[in-house]
């Protein structure tokens, strides 16, 4: 049963300046308004209770997925997970974002949600946090007459915890352009299709002349935030990788993994199941880099 909201102030801004301005004067006591799908369900249950909402709908220039040519794409604040997900764009050289996307089941919560929201939420189920880290995307962050960009590996700091300041906003995802040679997976473990997920694995390599000269591997539900196997990663560089290398870098991904038993699994069956969908996605990453 839903509790009453609290009161709270709401604004609307048309330009980021002035919301920036509005998160500076509440503090900690103000939350950014974007799609709303977890900040509402939160406030809902008393879990959080801002005094002031800071809308950003009508900021029509953070609504966008344009190509930034040599530097890739940007994906503004405003872009929902349905528009990344039917663009062409993302679709013909993003495969992988598109596939994450593509399993989330409700086309409402696609619709709603924005990209930037769903990583700033900070949760280790993402969907989306793991091909955007393996992608190598940076976010840009705007506060009070400065502006800066930080690579997603290094922007969460816990369950719930990001490095983003209560006077800042995040106005872009900055994914760089693909590689040659490169093929990426993502693999995702729940109980049902609408269900959080229990693991999910996003895997990019490239491989050049049989050398595999990079590789990503990023674990979601398996920590307090996403993170990168690196271990598993440098197993992978710099040779050709064969099933014995494959198995290697799964089973390390396993022990770099630190889960917890919960309603909907157990500690020691998530970790196996890193294992498992790491071996799967190289697997796949590779047979979509010869594609390529």
């Amino acid at each position: 049963m839903h509790r009453t909201l609290r009161p709270f102030e709401l604004f609307e801004t048309e330009r980021v300046d002035e919301a920036i301005e509005l998160l500076s004067s509440y503090g900690r006591k103000a939350r950014v308004l974007a799609g709303g799908l977890d900040l509402i369900s939160k406030m809902r249950r008393w879990q959080i209770n801002p005094e002031a909402l800071v809308s950003i709908h009508k900021i029509r220039e953070l609504e966008y997925i344009k190509n930034n040519g040599d530097e890739g794409i940007g994906l503004g604040a405003l872009a929902t997970l349905r528009s990344i997900e039917l663009s062409p764009i993302i679709q013909n050289s993003y495969g992988l974002l598109y596939e994450a996307i593509h399993q989330i089941a409700s086309v409402q919560v696609k619709t709603m949600g924005t990209a930037v929201g769903n990583l700033c939420v900070a949760t280790p189920a993402s969907d989306i946090a793991p091909p955007l880290m393996v992608l190598g995307a940076k976010l840009k962050i705007r506060g009070p007459g400065e502006e800066k960009s930080i690579l997603l590996d290094q922007f969460y700091q816990g369950v719930d915890q990001t490095t983003l300041k209560p006077d800042e906003i995040v106005t872009e995802i900055c994914i760089p352009g693909v590689a040659p040679g490169s093929g990426g997976a993502f693999l995702k473990l729940s109980h049902t299709a609408a269900c959080i997920a229990k693991v999910n694995v996003a895997v990019m390599v490239t491989v050049v002349d049989g050398i595999c000269q990079n590789a990503r591997i990023a674990l979601g539900s398996v920590a307090p935030t996403v993170i990168r196997a690196r271990e598993a990663e440098e197993i992978l560089k710099g040779g050709v990788v064969d099933i014995e290398t494959v198995g290697s870098a799964a089973k390390a991904a396993a022990g770099e993994s630190t889960p917890i038993s919960d309603l909907r699994s157990s500690a020691e069956y998530r970790e196996e199941m890193v294992e498992v969908l790491v071996r799967r996605g190289i697997e796949k990453a590779l047979e979509r880099s010869k594609a390529k």
